[in-house]
Parts: structure tokens; C-alpha cells; sequence
């Protein structure tokens, strides 16, 4: 019966590990670029249940007049028992998010596998979370502050005065540079005289699965995933100006494996119930004899 108690404690455990990652989940439903998460748990290593007296040896022919000619096992396990669960792993799923049409020139989202390229005080790090803003020194940003980089260090601009193509080049009109408060449209052909002042980095690894997350929709290499590699012509995926990426999170979905796993706490929970009141029964039982 004790048994019962570490399957049911077990159970526990990985729902409620479960439930956290269901709930950052929804959490995180309208923050820009977020990658949900998933659970994979595993069963013990199960204990198999022999038979007695049977070592499991069988010999050719069966019957004890004729010569043995051989002999096979039998394998004499009438069972398995499962010794409960664990969390195996918490892994990202990299699913596409919706692209939501904002018309703020400085929200770029990615429409296909990639990452922009971000610097903080702790490094380089990868995004999928394109709202940026224009920083005090006149360089492209994100809401922390970190500087977006392209191929030539960070990305100077004007407000009202910069472009972003669907390559992640970015253009400037000097012709709007004495005119601050100028709007100008983000269509291509209000681009035709532009200079290019430089073009997003975007990169990717070798396996994305294994990014580590860092918190404020930054992600960072292991050695699993590999180092940041810039993608060549051909492999960038869309920038679209004028558009974030939202979450890929189903709120639907995640509400149901939130009910779910509510459910299958409170199963666990009354199987430790059941097995306590039986060891109690028992114990009272042997004492009175």
C-alpha cells in the first residue's frame, strides 16, 4: 500500500508542474512573439511481477520419453506495475503566431523560421517579438530598451523618415530628413529615390527545440541548440513593416488542459485518500488481534 502513496505523490507532482506551464501559458496569450509550452512526462522504470516456482525453461520435445533436443524461455512475467510518473521535459513548440496589422511603422514581425537579433548587458540574444521603438540615441529598440542589430552594428533612424522591406532592409529619404514631422507612408513605391542605411540580422540555430528562454521574450543559445547563425539570401524569412506576430497560444486549448489537469490532480489526490484510509483500517484491524 505504501507503494500507492509514492504513484499517487508522483501524479501530483507532475500536474502540478503541468499546471504552471499552462497557466505562464495564458499568461502570456497577448504578449507579442510568445511560444507556448508543452510537458512530456515519462513513466518509472516498471517493476515486473514473476511467477513463483517457474523459472521459465522449457525443453524440445515436451514430453520426457523422447532425447531434448533443445530449450527456449518462457519469460514467466504475468504483468507489469507501474511505479507512477515525472516531468520528462518542458519544451517549446515554435508554431507561427497570427500576424496582427498595427500601421506603427516600427512593429516588424517575421513570417516564416527565424529571429531578430537583439544586444543586451548580457549578451546577444534572439527575438521573435518585433514591436520596437525608437530609442534616444536614434537607434532601433526594443520596449526593454536593447538595441536591434543588423549586419553593420545598430540600426540608426529618423522617425517618420525609414522603410523596412520585406528582405529587412531598411531605407531613409534625405528628402524628409528637414521634415521631422513629416508621415510618411510605409508602401515601397514612396520608396523609390531611399538610401539603404542597413538590413536586419536574422538568425536561427541548428535546432531550435533546444533555445533556452530568458524571459521578456528573449531566447538564448545551449549547446543542444547551437550557436546563432546568420540566414543567407534565400532562407530569411518576411519581414512585414507594420505588423507584430502575436502568440501562439490557444486560450480555448489551454483552458481545457487546465480543466484537465485539475482533474487528474484531484484523481491522484484520492488515491492517496483511498490507500491512507485502507493502511488505517488495516493497522486498527492487527491491533485489536
Amino acid at each position: 500500500m505504501i507503494r500507492g502513496w509514492y504513484t499517487g505523490a508522483s501524479g501530483m507532482q507532475a500536474q502540478q508542474r503541468r499546471l504552471d506551464t499552462v497557466a505562464n501559458n495564458l499568461a502570456n496569450v497577448n504578449t507579442a512573439g510568445f511560444k507556448r509550452d508543452t510537458n512530456v512526462h515519462k513513466a518509472f522504470p516498471e517493476l515486473l511481477i514473476r511467477r513463483h516456482n517457474d523459472n521459465g525453461v522449457r525443453t524440445l520435445p515436451l514430453s520426457g520419453l523422447d532425447p531434448v533436443l533443445g530449450s527456449f524461455d518462457t519469460a514467466p512475467v504475468v504483468g507489469r506495475l507501474g511505479s507512477g510518473v515525472e516531468t520528462n521535459e518542458i519544451y517549446t513548440i515554435f508554431e507561427q503566431g497570427a500576424l496582427r496589422e498595427t500601421s506603427n511603422p516600427f512593429d516588424l514581425a517575421l513570417d516564416g523560421d527565424g529571429f531578430f537579433l537583439v544586444d543586451t548587458p548580457r549578451g546577444e540574444r534572439m527575438t521573435r517579438n518585433g514591436s520596437f521603438q525608437l530609442g534616444p540615441e536614434g537607434i532601433l529598440v526594443t520596449n526593454e530598451g536593447f538595441p536591434v542589430l543588423g549586419e553593420n552594428g545598430y540600426i540608426f533612424i529618423r522617425e517618420n523618415n525609414f522603410h523596412v522591406d520585406e528582405d529587412g532592409r531598411v531605407f531613409e529619404n534625405p528628402e524628409f530628413a528637414d521634415d521631422p514631422d513629416r508621415l510618411v507612408s510605409m508602401r515601397e513605391n514612396q520608396w523609390t529615390d531611399s538610401e539603404e542605411v542597413d538590413r536586419l540580422q536574422l538568425v536561427s540555430v541548428r535546432r531550435v527545440r533546444y533555445l533556452e528562454k530568458q524571459g521578456g521574450s528573449l531566447w538564448n543559445t545551449t549547446w543542444e541548440s547551437g550557436d546563432a547563425q546568420i540566414l543567407p539570401a534565400g532562407s530569411r524569412p518576411g519581414v512585414l513593416q507594420g505588423f507584430v506576430e502575436t502568440s501562439n497560444v490557444n486560450p480555448v486549448s489551454e483552458m481545457v488542459q487546465m480543466i484537465e489537469v485539475n482533474r487528474a490532480y484531484e484523481a491522484n489526490q484520492r488515491v492517496i485518500q483511498t490507500h491512507d484510509e485502507a493502511t488505517q483500517q488495516l493497522l486498527n484491524t492487527v491491533l485489536r488481534v
